[in-house]
């Protein structure tokens, strides 16, 4: 296989502007010097060696995007508009700053530890952790790791956490609700733990403000598992007549609840109305659109890859719990009621 320094002596150049130009550090090399080691590149199909530049300069370039996933729920963690969105703004700033990504998803954190710990990876992000998790990892993964909306106890270790303002998120689409005259809200998750768990206290915190109770009752724990989720949607779709709107905390499971009530003749605001929380592709795209509490899922994975990087480079975070804002979004599955 030829070599940079093969290369190097063919073309009359240094070994440092070939490697430059191999590695796509060109500000410096004329676009004439470019095209010429360009077009030996493509004759003899050059390819770099990545672990061998890895054992000089003792770092892999590689980031680790670790994901755990509930197996009750996804057969496929990234179809998941949300997750999609999330590892797709991760690989694009990481390929834009010279870096390579490896993903690794499991629904067991021993699994995840046992192979996030043969990657030589220069940093790690996180995703779906819960306390007792990044407790694990934590103890186990001595390099730098950023997570992604997570909520564990800030008093366990210093961690750095891209997440969002979700307890504002939900206490606004709930105030928007009973502004239009609902008082009836059911409050739709698959589980009480972290993310979830903040959506819901501001929920509560929102039908306090308004002089309205929460009730256990009103608390609807939607069963994800495939081979439970039709009887859990019929038994959903059974009490919903008790409510006049519905807050669900992602959009991916109001337009399932959308669809599946429309199929069995509930009609969507009139009978009851509908909100999510996340703007992905789906709740622009169903009918009516779905009202729902934006985020920016772009800005979160672009800041994740930021702020690793710059703890790999040995850089104070600037800040080390940070909460995007959200916005409400306001469409046609809310009716104005009374």
């Amino acid at each position: 296989m030829v070599t940079i320094k093969n290369m190097a002596d063919m073309l009359g150049l240094s070994t440092t502007t070939v490697s430059n130009v191999i590695h796509g550090k060109t500000s410096e090399v004329s676009q004439k010097t470019v095209a010429r080691v360009e077009k030996l590149l493509e004759e003899y199909d050059y390819v770099p060696n990545i672990s061998a530049r890895s054992l000089t300069q003792n770092c892999s370039r590689i980031i680790g995007v670790a994901m755990k996933c509930r197996k009750d729920k996804y057969e496929n963690m990234i179809a998941d508009p949300f997750f999609g969105e999330l590892l797709g703004a991760i690989e694009a700033e990481v390929r834009a700053r010279g870096y390579y990504i490896m993903i690794y998803t499991a629904d067991d954190i021993r699994e995840i530890l046992r192979n996030v710990l043969t990657w030589n990876v220069d940093g790690l992000i996180l995703i779906g952790m819960l306390h007792d998790d990044f407790v694990q990892v934590k103890s186990r993964y001595k390099k730098p790791m950023v997570l992604i909306d997570s909520y564990a106890p800030r008093e366990v270790m210093k961690y750095v956490n891209i997440g969002l303002d979700d307890e504002r998120g939900a206490y606004e689409m709930t105030s928007y609700l009973l502004e239009q005259g609902h008082t009836a809200i059911a409050f739709l998750a698959d589980n009480m733990e972290g993310v979830d768990y903040v959506r819901y206290k501001g929920h509560q915190k929102a039908m306090e403000d308004h002089g309205q109770r929460t009730q256990e009752k009103d608390l609807i724990i939607i069963r994800p598992g495939m081979m439970e989720q039709e009887s859990s949607l019929r038994e959903i779709w059974e009490m919903s007549k008790d409510y006049t709107a519905f807050m669900c905390c992602s959009d991916y499971y109001a337009v399932m609840l959308m669809n599946y009530l429309s199929d069995h003749g509930v009609r969507i605001p009139e009978d009851l109305s509908m909100t999510g929380f996340d703007d992905n592709l789906m709740s622009r795209i169903v009918r009516p659109a779905l009202t729902t509490v934006r985020q920016d899922v772009t800005q979160k994975g672009k800041l994740s890859v930021e702020y690793l990087l710059g703890m790999i480079q040995e850089t104070e975070p600037p800040e080390w719990n940070v909460r995007l804002p959200v916005e409400l979004v306001i469409r046609g599955s809310v009716r104005k009621i009374g």
